[in-house]
Parts: C-alpha cells; structure tokens; sequence
C-alpha cells in the first residue's frame, strides 16, 4: 500500500545573537581537472564548494569574502600550500521542494546553497593535497550532536597524487537529499554519485568533521581564530575532529530508526524508517576506485528533518492489517456474502473508489461504491484492491486478501442434580468444518471461566445462570453459544448462628444469621421461633416477650419446589428480667439541700449499679450523693436479676438554684457603730440586675442602688440631709438564677 504525505508540522531554528553564525545545516566539494599544464609537472583543477544554509533560520548570511586553504601533505601530516582568499559565491539559489501534487510545503522553513568556484593549480610532485573551508556554526537545534550550537564545520576534498596524475575528476552527487523526512516512514533516497571516468563508487556513512568555535561573535575574541567564527586558513589546518554525537547515535547510525536507518555501500540508496522527531546531522562519504587503487573520497554533511507526516488520502478499511506485506485481511467463517466497510480517509481529497476482486482465474468483479459486499462462489482465498483517486497523482491502494472458510457452530450440553447444591457438568458439542476446534471460551455468568472443552462449575450464588461457550476452530473462526440454566439448589447444610442464646423478657431480642449457601431472596423461608410467631426473612431479628425456653424450626423451599428443614430443639432461653425502681429524698433539692438518699425499690433484683450522671457511681443498694452543684441530673438504676438480666430505670432530679436575701424592719444611723446602716443579708449566688428604691412618707425617694451589697445610712442617697425619723417604704427587684423576675416590697423604721 503506497502512502503519499503531507508535512504537517515546522522547524524553528533559534539564532542567540545576531552574529552568531548558527546557521550552517551542510556541505559538500567536487573537483574538475582542466589538464595538465605546458611541461606537464603540473596539473590545474577546478574546486566547487557548495554550502547549505537554514533560508528562514535569521542566522548570518554566506560569506561574500570566504577563505579557502590548500595544504599539501608532509611527514604523515599536513603543511600549508596556499590560500584561495576573498571569494564570493557565484550562484545562490533555494533548495527546491519535491514538486509533488500530493504534498503540502510548509510554509517559513528551507534550505538555501550558496556555491563558490575557483582554480588552483597543484604540482606533480608525488604529493596529497588537501582544500578545505572553515566556518562556524551550526543549528543549536540539532537532536544526534552534543552542543551543536557550539559546533563549527569543515568541508573538506582531498586530491591523491594518483588522481592527479591521471587527471581525474571527482565524483558528483546527484540529488541533495529531502529536506523533511516524515517519521515512521522508510526513506528510500537515492543519495548516488556519479563519476565521469566511470570509476567504482562505494558509499558510507561517516562522520561530519568540525571546526572553529564562538570567538569573536559577541564582540570578544578573534573571529579569525582556530576557535573562531570564521578561521584564517594560514593559521588553521586539518586534521579536522570529527563531530561528537549524542548517544545513543553515532557516525554510522545517525538517524537510529526502526528499521536503522542504514546507507547501501554499493548504490548509496538511504533506506529505514527514522522513529525520533527533530534535526540530524548526517555525513555521507564516497570513496572513488580505479583498478582497485584508491584515487580519492567526497564527503557530504547534511541534516535531516524528520516530521510528522500525514498522507494526504490514505486507503484503508475495516479489517486486521499485516503490516509485513501491507495487506488487508478479512476472514468470513460460513458466509460467502462478504460486507466491506470502508474507513479511507481524508474524504475531502477523494474523488472516487475503485474496486476490484478476482472471484475465479480471469473472473474479476468491480465495484465504485465507498463500501462494498461481495459473494464469493466457495469456501477459498481471494484477492482484491481498492484504489482511491485511481489514474491521478494523489492515489493510494489497500491490498485486500478474502478467506470464505468453512462455518463453525458452538454448542453444549450440561448435567446436574438440580435440588443438590453441586458442580454442572458441560459437555462441548461444536462442529466445524475446518480441521479441529482448538480453543474453548467458557464464562459462568461472570463467576469463572475455563479453556476446557468439557469443563465443570460449582455456582456460589443461586439463581439464572448464563452460561456462554465461543469456540474457536483451526481457521480462526468461532461461533458462541450461550445457554440460561436454572440453578435453585437448596442448601445441603442448614446453618445459623444466633447472636446469643440467652436473654431477658419482655424484650429479648435476638438476631438470627442464616450461613446455609445457596439461597437469596428468590427462596421461601418459614421460621418458626416456638412463641407462636414465624417469619419470612433469610437472617430474622426476633423478640421473645415471655420467659422460658424455646425450640426454633428453620424451612427452605428453593423457586423450582427443592425443600429443606431443620429443628433446633430448646435452643433459646429467655429469663425472667427485673423492674428497676427508686426513690430520693428530699424530693424537692435545692442548693440548701444537695445531699440526697436514695432508695432502691427494685423487684427480682439481686444487685445494682448507680450512676450520678457521670459524677459518681455506686455499687450499693441505697446510696446517699452530695452533688457540687445545682442543675439537672439524670439518675440511672440499672437493677440485676439472678440470671443476669437487667433492667434500666432513668429519673432526672433538679438542683434549684435559690436566693435568699432579707432586709431588717428597723435600724438606728445614729453613728454608734450598731445598725447604723439599711442593708439585706443571704444568699446570693445567682442573683443580677439588682435594684432598690425607698421612698418617704411623702412619696419623695430617698435612696436607689442597683448594688445589693450596699445600704442606706439614713441621708438623702446617702450624701445628703438627714432623714427624719419615721417609717420609709422600701421595693426591691432582681433576677433570679433561671432568669425569673422577682421583686418584694416592705417598710423599715428609721430610729434615731
């Protein structure tokens, strides 16, 4: 199935500064021989860099006044031979999109080259030489590099002596590589050579070699430097490093990919399938050789984009997929008319379908519908396409493999006692007409399953069972069956655990838990409890209002008529309960009176137990309690039968709060120190908004507080004349501790 795409996503190449060349994305050299000169010592070339920069990337511009150098070789190293200085591009041009229809270009991103061209002349001395250019830097964006912002390039052609003596050209790379890749997608680039002698080729991958540095790109520095921007060849020569790659890349695996991507050494075809989004440096070296002799090597470094990639109409349709050879497989178990669904995609860029089936040799059915159904004459293998857009440049194809095979039926049989709580027994019953059944699927109504033909299942809950069996034959084909079972066994063991077995009238309550599996809500049940009362419940709560002991009958009927029961003979025992009783005295307490006695007036009781709410407790039978303080008090008797049985009686007893306060009928202000003041006395706790008055004969007050501690001394509000002897008329009003209003009034003689 072919795939057309189209790139649906952006690069952003990010620039730190504005002098900061980060820029570079590859490069490549190629020489010509011109011939050699007039006494032949000599040979003249012509040298072609080519150099790939980002085109929307904002990083500096190709140099106009580049540097080249020659270096010759010297002791197993290199010596400066000459430089090639002040060069400027003779063609500038973008990098071209692949003209496809069928792909979207994505707009603000793309490649630029720049080519500078010069001649240089090179002795027959038996001497290599070496032309490189240098220059900083490359994308900080780069995913397989380690700093790649950091990182300055080298491109670099060596010209053996061999090749100079026969006047050889370098190869020539056909076609730059793609400037996006799509992930997940096998390349398949032609990334070949071609040598105008006809010399072997043979092609690897290798590492991108580096050089310069950031010297001199935010005004410190030297720019010229080996470690600058752009460095002066005179003073900078080879070896070149190579590039340092981020694991888990390397030279000769830059991409990773599954597959790897890999180069073919033979046709320099790239192939495999990049799996990592991002920028890739990769370097491709062609070595060139004539009679077995090695006459020289071009390198190319270049970066890979690898995107997403959607296609732009992709054929597709509802069935498995095998991946291995790009077909759609659909399997029809005993049903020659086969549906087709359709699931291609994206319709708005499909003009039509076209189908295709060879139903016998020569025999081809077509269709033009989206989605199809198709008879097939047997039982067989067939094969078909569906093509979109077919006969235009934007089409796609789904390979489709039709197997009509033989049906398969699931089906079963089951045994079981059906009043006995037991296993089923299953029996498989399913035909095909394929080889063998080779795989059973048993659920037990969501219970448990098995991958046994002839399996058996004990149910734990009781009720309709559905039992639903899928065989699977030697074709792949399976058939379910699915059955509903009645299973209403009564239990083969009546189990129940009552809370206790003794208690007190007249409310002995007891509960009664029914263990006995299986039964649910679905069952009849009668209890029987000996007093005369019965219930329906699975696990009863019963209350037994009488002394004595009691024989308990427990029935299980199951819905299809299975019964079982059981006697449990004097199992319950209820015991006579005491009636608690008391009384206090005095039975009107207040704060005068706090300590209270209590009688205990319980019958059938043989001890108690006093609680003075939560203040005291007491184990005696007729106890006495001061309380601290006034209030409401809950009093709580619990009085015990001999048998244990007890019984609680709660009163509730009031502490009143009280005031006493009293005023004298009489008092002499006469300055002896004796009754020289009209003041009350008592009790007072509790007492608030206190007030007095006391009026004269005539009416007039002569005294006022709202202070019950202070009194009259006789004067007018006690600062001012002297009252006279005689009877004054004295009202007193207040609130008493539980917000009651209380107020008196009285007379008082004034004797002086």
């Amino acid at each position: 199935m072919t795939r057309l795409i189209i790139i649906i996503c952006s690069i952003i190449f990010l620039l730190p500064s504005d002098s900061y060349a980060t820029h570079i994305v590859g490069g490549d050299v190629t020489y010509e021989c011109l011939g050699f000169n007039v006494d032949t010592t000599g040979v003249e070339l012509r040298v072609e860099f080519t150099i790939y920069r980002d085109l929307f990337s904002g990083g500096a511009q190709f140099n106009n006044d580049a540097d080249f150098g020659v270096w010759a070789s010297s002791g197993g190293g290199w010596s400066f031979f000459r430089a090639i200085e002040n060069q400027d591009f003779f063609d500038r041009a973008s990098v071209p999109f692949d003209d496809d229809p069928c792909v979207d270009i994505p707009s603000g991103v793309g490649i630029e080259k720049a080519k500078y061209a010069f001649s240089v002349f090179l002795p027959l001395d038996g001497r290599d030489f070496l032309i490189a250019y240098q220059r900083c830097c490359r994308n900080p964006t780069i995913n397989n590099l380690i700093n790649p912002g950091d990182t300055g390039a080298a491109f670099q052609i060596e010209v053996t002596a061999e090749s100079l003596a026969l006047c050889n050209n370098s190869p020539q790379f056909n076609e730059f590589p793609p400037i996006f890749i799509c992930a997940n997608f096998n390349i398949n680039f032609d990334h070949s050579a071609v040598d105008a002698e006809g010399d072997v080729l043979v092609y690897e991958f290798c590492a991108p070699l580096q050089a310069g540095g950031t010297d001199g790109s935010m005004g410190t520095g030297n720019a010229n430097s080996c470690t600058g921007v752009t460095p002066n060849p005179a003073i900078c020569p080879p070896e070149f490093n190579d590039v340092v790659f981020a694991p888990p890349f390397t030279e000769d695996q830059p991409l990773g990919g599954d597959p790897i991507v890999t180069i073919n050494a033979a046709t320099g075809l790239i192939s495999g399938a990049p799996t990592q989004l991002g920028q890739f440096v990769v370097g491709v070296c062609v070595k060139e050789f004539r009679d077995g002799v090695l006459l020289g090597e071009i390198r190319r470094d270049f970066q890979f984009n690898v995107v997403i990639c959607t296609p732009t109409v992709v054929a597709e349709i509802d069935a498995g997929f095998n991946a291995d050879d790009l077909t759609f497989n659909i399997a029809s178990c005993g049903e020659n008319t086969v549906d087709i669904v359709n699931n291609s995609f994206q319709e708005s860029s499909i003009q039509s379908y076209s189908w295709w089936f060879e139903i016998a040799p020569g025999d081809t059915t077509r269709f033009s519908t989206k989605d199809v159904s198709v008879t097939f004459p047997d039982i067989g293998t067939y094969t078909g396409s569906m093509i979109l857009n077919e006969g235009t440049e934007c089409s796609d194809t789904a390979d489709v493999l039709v197997n009509i095979f033989p049906s398969i039926d699931a089906e079963y049989e089951f045994e079981f006692d059906t009043c006995v709580a037991g296993p089923i027994v299953f029996n498989d019953l399913s035909v095909t007409g394929a080889d063998d059944i080779v795989a059973w699927d048993w659920d037990f109504n969501g219970a448990g399953t098995s991958d046994q033909p002839n399996p058996s299942h004990l149910f734990q809950e009781p009720g309709l069972q559905v039992v639903a069996l899928t065989s699977t034959d030697s074709n792949g084909c399976s058939d379910t069956e699915i059955a509903e079972i009645e299973w209403f066994p009564v239990p083969p063991l009546l189990i129940v655990q009552p809370d206790k077995f003794l208690a007190c009238a007249p409310l002995g309550e007891i509960s009664f838990a029914n263990l006995s599996e299986p039964v649910n809500e679905e069952y009849t049940i009668n209890w029987d409890f000996g007093d005369g009362n019965t219930s329906d419940s699975i696990s009863p709560v019963h209350i037994y209002e009488e002394p004595g002991v009691y024989s308990v009958d427990l029935e299980i009927i199951s819905p299809i008529g299975c019964e079982t029961s059981q006697n449990y003979p004097n199992w319950i025992t209820i015991e006579e309960s005491p009636i608690a009783d008391f009384t206090f005295t005095p039975d009107n307490p207040d704060v005068f009176n706090k300590e209270l006695f209590f009688t205990d007036l319980s019958q059938n009781s043989v001890a108690q137990q006093w609680n003075f709410d939560g203040e005291f407790v007491s184990l005696e039978q007729n106890p006495n309690y001061t309380f601290q303080d006034t209030g409401i008090y809950d009093i709580q008797l619990i009085a015990f039968h001999q048998t244990g049985c007890p019984d609680t009686l709660i009163q509730t007893i009031d502490i009143r709060p009280l005031v006493d306060y009293f005023l004298p009928n009489a008092f002499t202000p006469n300055g002896d120190g004796k009754n020289d003041v009209f003041i009350g006395k008592g009790f007072l706790s509790g007492l608030r908004d206190f007030e007095m008055n006391i009026w004269n004969r005539w009416g007039e007050q002569v005294y006022s507080t709202t202070d019950p501690f202070r009194g009259w001394n006789g004067t007018k509000q006690n600062d001012g004349d002297l009252s006279p002897q005689g009877v004054y008329v004295w009202e007193l009003r207040y609130i008493g501790p539980r917000g009651g209003n209380e107020s008196a009034k009285g007379h008082v003689t004034l004797l002086r």
